[in-house]
Formats: C-alpha cells, structure tokens, sequence
C-alpha cells in the first residue's frame, strides 16, 4: 500500500493542531467548571463531534481516505482534538470510585448529544 507523502503531511499537521486545540480547550474549560467531573473532555468530545458533522456536510464523505482535505480535517484535525482513550479511561475511574451516576451521566451525554451533535 502507497501512501501519498501529502497525506501523512496532511494528517500529521491536523493532528498536531488538533492535540494541541484539544489540551487548550479541555484546560479552558476545567479552570471554569472544575475537575471533579471531566468537562474538558466532554466538551471536546462534543463540539468534535459537532464539527465532524459539518466537515462530512460540507465535503461529503469521500469515496476513499485520499483526500487532502478530508485527510487533513476529518482524519488529523478532528482525530488530534477528540479522543476516545481519555473518555474510557475516565469512565473507568468513575466505575471504580463506584460514581455509578457519574458514569451514566458522562456516559449518556457522551452518547446521546454526541451522536446529535453529528447530525
């Protein structure tokens, strides 16, 4: 499998940017709300969400992942600035704290307005 130098540039300038937006925002977000519930993530999640919606509404899908712009927004961008492994890990240390409201919530409002963000 070739992989065009563009795409890796693309997706490795998006992501580095996206990571980067992702700690801003997630750290903006917990010096106001707090961190005894993790709203950073959370509202990364889901405006990421939200934004992935209007990328794929504004581009459409692509018929295969080699599209400079898609590979630059939706693969590097949008994949740099949300993040599944930090939702789980977080979701895991609330079941272990035994925050069984804590984990339906996060988990429901991850889900559900994600999911809605999206469309």
């Amino acid at each position: 499998m070739n992989i065009d130098p563009l795409m890796l540039l693309a997706v490795a300038g998006g992501g580095g940017l996206g990571g980067m937006a992702r700690l801003a925002v997630g750290n903006l977000v917990a010096r106001y709300l707090g961190a005894s519930f993790p709203w950073g993530t959370l509202s990364v999640n889901l405006s990421g969400a939200l934004l992935m919606g209007l990328v794929a509404g504004g581009l459409g899908l692509p018929d295969n992942e080699a599209d400079p712009a898609w590979s630059l927004l939706a693969i590097g961008l949008l994949g740099g600035y949300t993040t599944v492994s930090t939702f789980s890990l977080q979701t895991l240390t609330f079941w272990q704290q035994r925050r069984g409201v804590a984990v339906l919530s996060y988990v429901a409002l991850t889900l559900g307005v994600g999911l809605s963000a999206l469309l």
